[in-house]
Parts: structure tokens; sequence; C-alpha cells
């Protein structure tokens, strides 16, 4: 009888305030879970800062201190200053100087080096005489994004430094270019990948978190035996999902805060937009996260399950946000997939905000998608407990 009286009670006198007074007596005993165990409590506090800092300084686009070997045919001041100039940006650290081909070889198979340079025996004089000689890169593609990289930064220092040799050969330097090309990069002028991340780093900590702790209390209060007793209680099935998920969205919220703050005064992002759009962001991406939670532990039965469950979940998400890789370089049909991940969004509407400082009128493309998102799967995590009583 419970069960079927208790959705009617929004209909009767004061059926609104007694399912307020439910829901907010649920809110309080998950709260009082949440913060009864210190530390437990500190740990959740604690463990987004330590992985902001851990993925904000490992995860970058940036090479830096190369292993590079050189085999410097030519021993001249000319051959020196290249290997002078790559040294000089940070890029490379020179760890070898070969004696013959061979030995670069043996350090590329071995791992050794990831760039070698081989500058050959008469550099310096074809290029003074005008005749430009060609500076062979090897490199190590095993990373291909890592070569890449290097290969750009390592052919533009030696094109620099022959074209500096071949100004003097040509006396009084060469003519003034009839066009000049100058780039500049908006939003990021130095181009920094932490810049760039660790917005996205963040929004992945929100929804990790989000997922653990809903579907962990939910799949603890089944293992415990006290969610049969809120199963066969007045409170309705869209009064406990609302019950498990406002609290954690306040330990969430409070960990967005803490995060961003480590963000902008550790890392030096910039932040340029408002903190009222942020927030709405926040909440809406935190929402949906815990009703995906909940959903999860619908199909877990235990603690167990639930942590092996949200790694196979997260990882695809965190794949398909664009976090890494561009959204627009992928397959159309993965692209497709994209659009129902609400992490895609979260992501984009962060980097928007810190970096560019848009607007409601920029990022409503963006929001309401989200939206559409938190409210289905909080409907749908409503249906799921709706079905359980059934």
């Amino acid at each position: 009888m419970s069960v079927a009286n208790g959705p009617m009670d929004a209909v009767r006198p004061g059926g609104a305030s007694r399912s307020w007074l439910r829901l907010r007596r649920l809110i309080r005993k998950e709260l009082l879970q949440l913060v009864r165990d210190r530390r437990a409590l500190t740990l959740l506090f604690l463990s987004p800062i330590l992985q902001l800092l851990l993925y904000g300084y490992a995860i970058t686009t940036e090479v830096r201190n190369l292993a590079t070997v050189v085999l410097d045919g030519d021993a001249t001041p000319a051959s020196r200053a290249i290997v002078d100039a790559l040294v000089a940006t940070r890029y490379f650290r020179v760890t070898r100087y070969a004696r013959d081909p061979a030995e670069v070889a043996r350090a590329l198979d071995r791992g050794a080096a990831t760039l070698a340079v081989d500058i050959p025996r008469g550099y310096s004089r074809s290029l003074l005489a005008g005749r430009p000689m060609p500076v062979q890169l090897l490199l190590d593609g095993a990373n291909a994004n890592t070569a890449t990289i290097a290969e750009g930064y390592a052919t533009q220092i030696v094109q620099a430094q022959g074209a500096k040799l071949l100004a003097r050969a040509a006396g009084s330097g060469p003519a003034a270019p009839a066009m000049t090309l100058e780039a500049r990069a908006w939003y990021n002028p130095g181009l920094e990948s932490r810049v760039y991340f660790v917005p996205a780093i963040a929004a992945n900590i929100m929804l990790n978190l989000g997922l653990m702790l809903t579907a962990l209390g939910v799949v603890r209060e089944r293992e415990q035996g006290t969610m049969e007793q809120l199963l066969v209680s007045p409170i309705t099935p869209l009064e406990i999902v609302v019950g498990k998920v406002l609290p954690v969205a306040m330990v969430v919220l409070v960990n967005v805060a803490i995060v961003d703050i480590v963000g902008i005064y550790w890392f030096g992002v910039p932040f340029r937009g408002g903190l009222i759009l942020l927030s709405v962001a926040s909440l809406t991406f935190t929402l949906a996260g815990l009703a995906a939670g909940i959903l999860l532990s619908a199909i877990a039965k235990t603690q167990q399950e639930v942590s092996m469950s949200v790694f196979p979940v997260l990882m695809p998400m965190m794949l398909l946000s664009g976090m890494i890789f561009p959204i627009s370089s992928m397959p159309r049909v993965i692209q497709w997939l994209t659009l129902a991940n609400p992490l895609r969004y979260q992501i984009a509407i962060l980097r928007s905000l810190f970096l560019k400082g848009a607007s409601v009128a920029d990022l409503w493309p963006l929001l309401v998608p989200m939206v559409v998102m938190a409210v289905g799967l909080m409907l749908l995590a409503a249906w799921r407990f709706n079905r359980r009583l059934a």
C-alpha cells in the first residue's frame, strides 16, 4: 500500500510538504553517511587534488629533454652551432656524440636516443660557397606523436642555422622578402598544452567522482539491506534518486571549486568566463554523471563489481570526449557516437570559459544537450527504481 500511496502524495493536500520532508530526511541521512567516515572524507577531497597535480604534469603534448645522439662529421663552429641551438631550446638533450653511423644505429635500436643528427663533412664549407647541403635527422618512430613533434622542432632549428650561413655567404645578407608571415595564437599565446589539458582533466575527475560515489552508495545500501527498507517506505522512486544525487552533488561541486582553484593558481590556467555560467554547467554535468552512476548501480550487485564497471565506462567516454584526440579527426560514425557523451560538451564548455571567456550566447548549443542528458538520465534512473518497486 505504501508504494501505491507514495506518488499520490503530490496531489493530496499537504502532499508536497510531506514529500519535501521525506526528501530532506533522506538527504540528511546521505550526508551523515558521507561525513561519518573521516578518513574516507579526507581522501575524498584530497584525491581530486592529487589526480589533478599528477595528470596536469603527466599529460602533455610538449616534448622536453629528448635524448639526442650527434654524429658531427664537419666539426666546425657552424656544425657546433646547430647542436647548441638544439640544446638551447631545452627540447633536446645531447646524450652521446657518435663516431660512426653504426653507433647512431645502435643508439636508436636500443632506445637510448629519440633523435639522431648527422651533420656531413664539408657542411659549413658548402654553405659558405652558396651550395646548400642537407643535414640528416633520424627519429625513433615507435612513438609517432613524439617523433612528429621532434621532427618539426629540429627541422626548423637546422633550417634557421643553415639560412644564417647562406646569408653570410651572400655578403650583404639575403634580400628582404616581399611578404612576411607573422603567426599569433589567441587564447593561449604560449601554446602551453597544460593550459589546454587542465580544464579537461578537471571534467574527468568530476565524472569519475560522481560515478563512483553514487554507484558505490546505492550498492552499499543494497548489500547492507537498507535499500529494501527504502523501497517499501512511502518514498517515491524519484525522491530516492534525488535524495541520493543531491548530497553527492554537493560534495562533487565542492571538489570542483577546489580543483578549479588549483588549476588557476597552481597551473596558471586563465579564467576569463563567468562564475555563474561555470556553476550552472558544472551542476548540470554533475547531475548527469550522478544519474549515470545510479544506473550503473542497477547493473552491479556488489561494490567490487561497481569498481570494475566504472573503468569500461570512463575510458570510452574519455577517448570520445576530445580531451586528447580531436573529434574532427575521428571517423564519421565515431563522431556521431560522441554526441551522446556528456563529457564532450563539458570539456568544450570548460575550455571556452577558461580560455576564451565565452558567454551564454556562445555556449547554449553545448549546454542544451547536457541539460537534456541530465534530465533524461535522472528520469531513467527513477524508472529503474520504479521497476524494482513493481
